[in-house]
């Protein structure tokens, strides 16, 4: 459901929330009871339901927060979603810096933490005892849980990626710091499980409530910490590897070359197809060059060509981290490879650097 957008991101509540939401009802409502004496089973649901709607505000807001910043430094956010007990605000790309991920993950909590010191002052100028009172403690609480709990160490939470910014900046190296990230979400999810058993086992009214977010939330913290440990061997550039190592040697042919010819000179290389008035034509597609020649070998080169975009050029100058993560955000199967002064160095394929990052290169000498 498409809530609203900010700055053309689009902010999604997903079906997976209202699952939480009604969870959060049913655990909570008993609670209500011994919090306002008296109350009717009516007035402690919609507390209840007050309750899950104002910690989804809550999410939100601090959701909003990494989404500002992220902004702000010039990092593209895809969207920004809420589900079950929690939030995320997809960027489209990492950060390049660990300065940048420090800001970004802090920004969160700090939203949080802010709202909660402001419903705390609010709390002050409203009677005691009463349901506002209840509603505004509750949005206090809310907020300094969402803000306190994503300080915790590990991934996916925001006190990880501080963590990982940490680490990245001490050691010089993303990956370190993922690691010591993820082993951090593996510490919290089991602090979140013996929290949970340590309730069941002394009675805590709370418990059942406890119980159900504790189990939840553990997974949340497991599953994200995977897929960001996943992601990171994806992206990670393996020590002694220059993108020149890679490439293949480049080739410049007239776009107007026929295309069986063109397959011919090609013998493995990348084939930059350059018009007469000397603007690139794109780079040969080899399949599509093949289907081609089988039925015309005479056509031009260039009904067989792959457009050169912005995003399919890369720098043999970039560092290793940002070139995997472009070829891994960019729908090509090759890329061309420009030095600083813009003069074709080279082609990498999109199969040649993924069996390297998959352990299948091997440094020479």
């Amino acid at each position: 459901m498409l809530l609203f957008r900010v700055d053309g991101v689009p902010v999604l509540l997903a079906p997976s929330w209202w699952i939480g939401s009604l969870l959060i009802v049913v655990l909570y409502s008993p609670l209500v009871g011994r919090l306002l004496p008296g109350a009717s089973m009516v007035t402690s649901w919609l507390l209840a339901a007050a309750f899950a709607v104002l910690l989804g505000l809550s999410v939100l807001a601090h959701e909003l927060g990494h989404c500002v910043v992220a902004l702000r430094l010039g990092i593209p956010v895809r969207r920004l979603r809420l589900f079950l007990l929690g939030g995320l605000s997809e960027v489209a790309r990492s950060p390049r810096k660990p300065g940048q991920e420090g800001l970004i993950a802090a920004a969160g909590p700090v939203v949080s933490v802010l709202l909660a010191a402001l419903c705390g002052l609010l709390l002050l100028a409203v009677p005691p005892g009463g349901p506002v009172w209840l509603l505004v403690a509750q949005c206090a609480v809310a907020n300094l849980a969402v803000g306190v709990f994503n300080l915790l160490p590990g991934l996916p939470l925001d006190g990880g990626r501080l963590l990982r910014a940490g680490v990245w900046s001490v050691t010089g190296t993303r990956t370190t710091g993922t690691r010591a990230a993820v082993f951090g979400g593996g510490l919290v999810a089991l602090g979140l499980l013996v929290w949970a058993l340590w309730g069941l086992a002394s009675g805590s009214d709370d418990r059942w409530l406890r119980l159900g977010v504790c189990v939840v939330t553990a997974w949340f913290v497991v599953t994200g910490a995977s897929g960001e440990f996943a992601a990171e061997q994806r992206r990670g550039w393996p020590d002694g590897l220059a993108l020149g190592d890679l490439m293949r040697p480049v080739l410049q042919l007239p776009a107007e070359s026929p295309v069986g010819a063109a397959l011919s000179a090609a013998a493995g290389r990348g084939v930059v197809l350059v018009r007469a008035d000397g603007v690139a034509a794109g780079l040969l597609d080899e399949a599509a060059a093949e289907r081609l020649a089988a039925s015309a070998p005479q056509a031009p080169a260039e009904l067989a060509a792959e457009p050169i975009r912005a995003e399919t050029v890369l720098l043999l100058s970039d560092p290793g981290d940002a070139v995997a993560e472009r070829v891994a955000e960019v729908a090509t199967w090759q890329f061309l490879v420009v030095d600083d002064d813009g003069k074709p160095a080279g082609v990498l394929h999109r199969d040649d650097l993924r069996a390297a990052l998959a352990g299948g290169w091997r440094p020479t000498g």
